[in-house]
């Protein structure tokens, strides 16, 4: 558990960081050539909440509380696959997009992974 921990305040927190300090001309391309200030708010405070998660994520290794941790494992894996299913609507009722997938599988990888620490016998 504590290596998933690790690993995903990892990714969280270099992709929060990214997320946040993405340029204008990213976020343009991404758009299809428009840029859209709204669409790089959002994704600038999607990207405070990735380094918020991967804070929790690299600090909670340090707790010994087994109830805590399952707690946090609980509330991770809602997170993640919440995600994934507003990614795989949104791949579903608007343009199709290849990267689409890709989070869907990271996503839903992830969280099964907090699932099998809280529900399973990991």
């Amino acid at each position: 558990l504590d290596f998933l921990f690790l690993a995903d305040a990892t990714v969280s927190l270099v992709f929060g960081v990214l997320a946040i300090l993405t340029p204008h001309g990213i976020i343009r391309s991404l758009g299809g050539g428009e840029y859209n200030h709204s669409t790089h708010e959002i994704f600038r405070l999607y990207g405070c909440l990735r380094v918020a998660v991967g804070w929790i994520t690299f600090n909670v290794r340090s707790v010994d509380d087994g109830r805590f941790r399952k707690n946090i494992c609980e509330a991770l894996f809602f997170c993640y696959m919440l995600q994934a299913m507003a990614v795989l609507r949104a791949q579903f009722t608007d343009k199709a997009n290849p990267i689409n997938w890709i989070a869907i599988i990271l996503l839903t990888v992830i969280g099964g992974a907090y699932g099998r620490f809280r529900f399973g016998a990991g």
